[in-house]
């Protein structure tokens, strides 16, 4: 059997051996104590069209919670204090020293050779942290105008959205969405959650918050649906590189939803924009990512621009890492490239490695990650007959016949069996 060791992420200061039992005497988001509590509650306006009237849900109230939670000493380090660069060269890569994020972790055994697995409340998730880690409930609201309740009441009837605090945040203002928490819903992309994100990411209103999902074998750490988030004042290399306009026969056109493909970036990917409202282009994203789940292909995801555009990697690290694929020199550095890294964001752990950071350095890491050619065209086709997305038959063609990539075959797993990561 192919093992790879890794460590993984806490993200909960509750976060224990799985095998030990919480109780519920400290206030968590379970059951035995959510539906009784109140939290503070954020209602916006479930629609696209909207222009946000101020700044408030990011600066006064997410950010000024957060820094309130940093005050009060519950993050595991302070990320303020890690060091940050650019890496000279073309991209604009930023590099970040960040040593506390990988002490005090648990060993425990999560599969990579499935996307998808379901739910198991005796590992670590979301509803064993505490509620002095959530800074507030995020949900649609029922009246035209977006509004904030310090003290809300939890409907029984309905499983809340929470926004909480990443203790071992990446980067100033690190939070976590986690969608219908008591739902306990497992990794898996679905067409609500998704509009959530979007939601939520239009909220902020600011193109220097970003949303990134992963998914399990793209080194998605928890088991239980959430998206991560946090403010970074630079733009992500991948928001800068080229892109390839995909044409679309008209039928296909007409949610005006825009697909491109990256082009002279370490890894392929789509991005997506436009769409008559937010729930166009989420519904598109979101049946691109069902797609990949339900066939065993391990993905990242990039919401940017206030969500008006969104990257999607499929990607294969985890993969050449159990097959022994990786060269020893990047598995030394222990980064494990997920939508941060694959954005250009590179979370280092070694000084050395900061210090000696280089733009080369980030290319041939983030190659790894990246599909090849022909299996990336491939993916491609399965994607566009699962979101009815369909490209012009001479488009199609010349993509085809420069890949070498066939339209024809069937979408293989693409894990080898008995593969198992110690994350």
């Amino acid at each position: 059997m192919l093992t790879i060791k890794r460590v993984p992420t806490v993200v909960s200061n509750y976060q224990e051996d799985a095998g030990e039992p919480l109780g519920c005497g400290r206030n968590c988001l379970g059951k035995c104590c959510l539906p009784v509590s109140k939290l503070p509650l954020y209602a916006y306006v479930a629609d696209a069209e909207k222009e946000p009237s101020s700044d408030f849900l990011l600066n006064s109230l997410l950010l000024g919670q957060w820094e309130e939670r940093m005050g009060r000493g519950l993050f595991r380090y302070d990320v303020t204090a890690c060091e940050t660069k650019v890496i000279p060269g073309d991209s604009g890569f930023v590099a970040q020293l960040n040593e506390g994020r990988h002490l005090k972790k648990r060993p425990t055994e999560f599969r990579v050779d499935r996307v998808l697995q379901p739910f198991d409340p005796a590992k670590f998730n979301f509803t064993k942290i505490g509620q002095e880690e959530v800074l507030f409930r995020f949900e649609a609201g029922r009246g035209d105008k977006a509004y904030f309740s310090e003290s809300s009441s939890l409907d029984r009837n309905i499983s809340p959205n929470v926004v909480a605090i990443n203790v071992s945040p990446i980067e100033y203002g690190h939070v976590l969405l986690i969608p219908r928490v008591l739902d306990c819903l497992p990794q898996r992309i679905d067409a609500q959650s998704f509009l959530l994100a979007l939601n939520f990411a239009a909220e902020t209103a600011n193109p220097y918050f970003r949303l990134g999902y992963n998914s399990l074998g793209a080194f998605a750490t928890i088991n239980h649906l959430h998206f991560q988030a946090y403010y970074l004042s630079v733009p992500f290399p991948v928001e800068k590189a080229q892109t390839q306009n995909i044409p679309l026969v008209e039928d296909a056109a007409k949610s005006s939803v825009r697909v491109s493909k990256l082009i002279n970036y370490p890894v392929r990917g789509l991005v997506f924009e436009g769409g008559n409202s937010l729930k166009d282009l989420g519904d598109v994203v979101a049946n691109a990512c069902i797609c990949l789940q339900d066939n065993n292909i391990p993905f990242n995801v990039l919401i940017s621009d206030s969500g008006r555009r969104i990257f999607l990697f499929p990607q294969c690290y985890a993969e050449k890492q159990a097959l022994h694929e990786v060269s020893q020199e990047l598995l030394d550095t222990q980064v494990n490239p997920a939508v941060w890294e694959i954005g250009g964001h590179m979370v280092l752990k070694r000084k050395k490695d900061y210090e000696e950071a280089s733009e080369d350095y980030a290319w041939r890491l983030l190659a790894e990650v990246s599909l090849s050619e022909e299996r990336f065209e491939e993916v491609n086709a399965y994607i566009f007959e699962a979101t009815g997305l369909v490209e012009t038959e001479v488009d199609k063609k010349k993509d085809a016949k420069e890949s070498g990539a066939s339209y024809e075959s069937t979408m293989a797993p693409h894990f080898p069996e008995g593969c198992l990561v110690l994350q």
